[in-house]
């Protein structure tokens, strides 16, 4: 930057710990600049309701100013228009909603004290904070003996903004800014035309009716500081972050615990097979083939075809889409492509990799559903297309329910827009992903089925019996229940941990970086849902229980179910939320995730036990 260039300081939306729903900055009667134009916003950011605006608070480089006015906000009480507008200024203090503020696209972070004497940098500050009937200081209130008004609010209408920058050198009269912090604070401004910024806070009683002027304020310096690099600017708002102490050694806990659980699935099984394998291979005489036992009496309908085998085909090409999108995403994020700097890049990337993997899924589906002997292709197609998930029965030929996901979301859509969200959707966005679902994502699916159903039908190592082989009695432990519910314990076990940061994400609006464990945690979430469900398949197999292939993908896809537990536990445990509306979004938004995260995890363990069946039946003579 030269000297005396103008920074340009934007406001995106605000958001609450204690709601879902975000809100566009105009939404709260705040000063805004409507000679602007407001920057362009990605797919990623449209989605997760980013609005960012130009602001009225202007400055330029390296000049210092004092206590400058930003406008004055009159309110009459007795003016309905007025009243709706203060009513709703004082539902964002209560609830705490806050700013977010962005200069040369970094936050503008609030850093204060918290214990054990750490600075926790909050890439956003609050409108204001309220003291309670009984004279609790709620939130920010805490921060000032001031605020000592029963059941009144407190209006942060003034901040003192610090610029951080650096002097490059080899440069010519070029500078870099490195960090933006503020200090919100609270002045009732007597003369707001010529403000001094002293005196008594702004106060606004909960009860209050008349006439009130809310003056706004700003303050600027620019401050240099040689320590901080360009490249790592970011750092002092992630190092700040609360739990990342605890978070490196529970995840490396967590990981070595996995690993060792992977060991001894892994070396159980490699011995008792090849035992097994040696075994039946030494079986020459007729007597001693007579005497079979074991997973070997069930080669003749082992791969019989399952029971709605519509359905699992149609979630196993769905979940491939998934499988994929999230390698692909998670690798990009790795890389450093999709850090917190590049906004919305994450939510774009998953997106566009969603609409151009149509042609895995529907080549997928139509392969499999062809190897269960289906031959009602075109429902097969239009379900892989439009289902991700749906309900569907597989009677009733060429016919479909609209997708699922897009139902659930879009009843979520309603909701945010009739409570007047940014996080709704706009109309223009919402034509554009149906678009992108019916121009590209279909027709590529419709490729990937063509050739799916043109190639021959997957070879099986055994033939298969015409008439099905009776199952005797099982055990409890080999009932298909016990074991589904068993098989999802090792897998949740190893993201847990990761799951609780990735909520505080997404509902406590902390930032998401460490992509390096989370791609760490995906592998071994594969090898675990792999692992877990070949284990349980070969004591099924074992158990003359030939009926592996839905066992094989909900046992693995029972994960889900623990993940939605853990996210009701989440909700009630650590969450603030309160009102109806946010209460709705959360579960729904959850329940969207769950069923994402059931095809993905139920289609690992789907191929993991294909794999495993079809290697020890091709392995091992058969009469």
């Amino acid at each position: 930057l030269p000297n005396c260039s103008t920074i340009e300081l934007f406001v995106n939306r605000l958001d609450s710990v204690e709601s879902v729903l975000p809100y566009e900055y105009t939404a709260f009667d705040f000063c805004y600049d409507e000679s602007e134009k407001r920057p362009s916003e990605n797919l990623g950011q449209v989605l997760f309701g980013e609005r960012i605006e130009p602001s009225p608070y202007k400055f330029s480089f390296k000049k210092n100013m004092e206590c400058q006015s930003v406008c004055p906000k009159s309110y009459n009480t007795e003016k309905a228009e007025d009243k709706a507008k203060l009513e709703f200024l004082k539902k964002g203090m209560l609830l705490n909603y806050q700013h977010h503020w962005i200069v040369d696209n970094m936050p503008v972070t609030w850093c204060y004290d918290v214990e054990d004497n750490q600075k926790f940098c909050n890439p956003g500050f609050p409108i204001g904070c309220y003291v309670t009937d009984t004279g609790r200081a709620k939130d920010a209130c805490v921060v000032n003996a001031d605020f000592n008004d029963k059941d009144t609010f407190y209006i942060f209408n003034h901040v003192d903004i610090t610029i951080f920058y650096h002097v490059v050198e080899n440069e010519a009269a070029g500078a870099r800014l490195v960090a933006a912090k503020l200090e919100p604070k609270s002045y009732k401004h007597t003369n707001w035309e010529k403000p001094d910024c002293t005196g008594p806070p702004m106060s606004l009683g909960n009860k209050f009716s008349g006439e009130i002027k809310i003056p706004y304020t700003y303050s600027v310096k620019f401050v240099e500081d040689k320590t901080i690099r360009w490249a790592s600017r970011w750092d002092y708002i992630l190092e700040s972050m609360p739990h990342t102490n605890i978070q490196w050694f529970s995840i490396m806990n967590s990981l070595v615990i996995v690993l060792f659980l992977s060991g001894m699935v892994a070396m159980i099984m490699l011995r008792t097979l090849h035992k097994d394998i040696a075994r039946y291979n030494q079986m020459d005489s007729v007597e001693d083939a007579q005497e079979e036992f074991g997973w070997k009496l069930v080669h003749g309908d082992v791969f019989r075809p399952p029971r709605k085998g519509m359905l699992l085909s149609v979630f196993l090409g769905s979940g491939t889409q998934i499988f994929i999108m999230t390698f692909v995403t998670l690798f990009f994020a790795c890389l450093g492509f999709l850090s917190p700097a590049n906004r919305g890049a994450l939510m774009t990337c998953a997106v566009v990799l969603w609409v151009l993997l149509g042609t895995p899924a529907g080549y997928v589906a139509a392969r499999y559903y062809k190897s269960f002997g289906g031959e009602k292709w075109k429902t097969n197609v239009l379900l892989t297309a439009f289902l991700c998930p749906g309900w569907v029965n597989e009677e009733i030929n060429n016919s479909f329910e609209f997708k699922v996901v897009f139902a659930d979301f879009f009843v979520m859509n309603l909701i945010l827009w009739g409570e007047g969200s940014s996080a709704a959707m706009p109309f223009g966005t919402l034509v554009a992903i149906l678009a992108l679902w019916f121009c590209i994502s279909v027709p590529l699916t419709f490729i990937g089925a063509y050739f799916g159903f043109k190639k021959s039908g997957i070879e099986h190592p055994v033939r298969t019996n015409q008439i099905p082989r009776q199952i005797p009695e099982q055990s409890f432990y080999t009932k298909p229940l016990p074991g589904i519910v068993m098989g999802g314990i090792l897998p949740f076990g190893c993201i847990f941990i990761q799951l609780f940061f990735i909520l505080n994400s997404i509902w406590s609006h902390q930032m998401y970086y460490m992509f390096g464990f989370l791609f760490l945690v995906f592998i071994i979430l594969l090898i675990t849902c792999s692992e877990a469900t070949i284990l349980l398949c070969y004591f099924h197999l074992c158990a003359e229980d030939y009926h592996w292939q839905w066992r094989s993908f909900l046992t693995s896809g029972f994960t889900a179910v623990y993940f939605l537990v853990y996210a009701i536990h989440y909700f009630f445990s650590k969450l603030q939320i309160s009102g109806l509306a946010s209460t709705i979004l959360y579960f729904g938004y959850t329940m969207i995730m769950a069923l994402i995260f059931f095809l993905f995890t139920g289609t690992i363990g789907f191929f993991a036990c294909f794999w495993f069946v079809t290697k020890i039946y091709s392995v091992v003579k058969v009469d």
